[in-house]
């Protein structure tokens, strides 16, 4: 079904095309039968695909990356398509538009894509009220994906991530803390260990609500060395942060043979990621004195990329940018090839 429409999809903008498809998703949810319909077509259910992860149950280990669900307002449709759970955002305290337009490109002969959204997202309270609905009616696992606004000058940081996971605390069931993001500027250094200890230490210290604790875990980039990976081991120790989400998009742009797209600043994703991303999964896995919870995403096209992130070390896998440009049956591809692997 998706290969008779991805031609279309793709003759559009990408942006547009985005808004297209989850806009249809919605309307056809919205009919009688349409959320069971499109279940029985994408979804695969096998008691081998249940994980545990830091202190959650997971129904298969696939997610949705943040990113494609900003402000919370297709939840039920990417559960319905069979993902295990969906993380929503990045959300910050105010609204804002992000970046100018165009901010979106599609590397088709690289299986890619190059965003420089900017965090563009509606707020974190629109976003918590959306979820409180959901809640009631649907159980479905969420993340929250928190950042800060662009116009928050770095050392008031802190500000914007504590507003955030107190305004979603009681809808999400696992918190990520973005500070990985190449589209906010500046927003990189608070990778430094300093202002990244400042952070993880604050939110802990709110990390609890009449005895109720979330899991916090740290999105990085790519693009750290081995040694600002041994801090990020450090401090995920010292902080006591339930887990790590790698990676996030990258900088850079070798071997990419789309010349005249490359140029395009803003953050790398897909099938030029993969071997990165699977080799900082494997040096956070080797490199930690104890099992050390990984959310693995970047570049899983097909379900032997999805085993090898895996094999390499994550507990749990995020897609993206293979859901474009794979579709939605990739989901049920891959939890076929776990269960029968398993």
């Amino acid at each position: 079904m998706y290969k008779l429409v991805k031609p279309i999809l793709f003759s559009l903008d990408p942006e547009e095309a985005h808004h297209l498809v989850s806009g249809g998703l919605h309307s056809f949810c919205k009919l009688w039968g349409g959320k069971r319909l499109l279940k029985s077509i994408y979804a695969y259910e096998h008691p081998k695909l249940e994980r545990n992860v830091f202190g959650l149950t997971f129904k298969n280990p696939i997610g949705l990356a943040a990113g494609f669900d900003k402000n919370a307002a297709f939840v039920e449709e990417m559960d319905a398509l069979g993902f295990g759970f969906i993380e929503i955002g990045t959300v910050t305290p105010k609204p804002q538009p992000g970046n100018d337009r165009p901010r979106l490109f599609r590397l088709v002969d690289d299986k890619a894509l190059i965003n420089r959204m900017g965090f563009n997202n509606q707020g974190v309270d629109v976003a918590a009220n959306r979820l409180r609905h959901l809640k009631k009616h649907h159980p479905v696992t969420v993340g929250g994906n928190i950042g800060k606004n662009k116009m928050t000058a770095n050392e008031d940081a802190v500000k914007d991530y504590i507003v955030c996971f107190d305004a979603l605390f009681d809808v999400v069931d696992y918190f990520v803390v973005n500070v990985s993001s190449p589209n906010t500027p500046g927003l990189r250094a608070l990778q430094d260990k300093e202002p990244l200890m400042h952070i993880l230490n604050a939110l802990q210290q709110r990390n609890h609500k009449e005895g109720i604790s979330r899991p916090i875990l740290l999105k990085i980039a790519p693009d750290l060395t081995d040694g600002q990976l041994d801090d990020i081991i450090e401090i995920v120790r010292e902080t006591g942060i339930a887990g790590i989400v790698a990676t996030n998009t990258t900088i850079s742009r070798d071997g990419l043979n789309s010349a005249q797209l490359a140029s395009e600043t803003g953050g790398l994703s897909g099938v030029p990621l993969t071997r990165r991303a699977t080799e900082v999964i494997r040096y956070l896995s080797t490199h930690s004195h104890q099992p050390l919870p990984i959310i693995g995403v970047g570049g899983i096209h097909t379900p032997e990329d999805a085993l090898e992130k895996l094999e390499a070390g994550a507990a749990l896998i995020q897609l993206y940018t293979g859901f474009i440009y794979e579709g939605p049956s990739l989901i049920k591809h891959i939890c076929k090839k776990i269960a029968h692997s398993s």
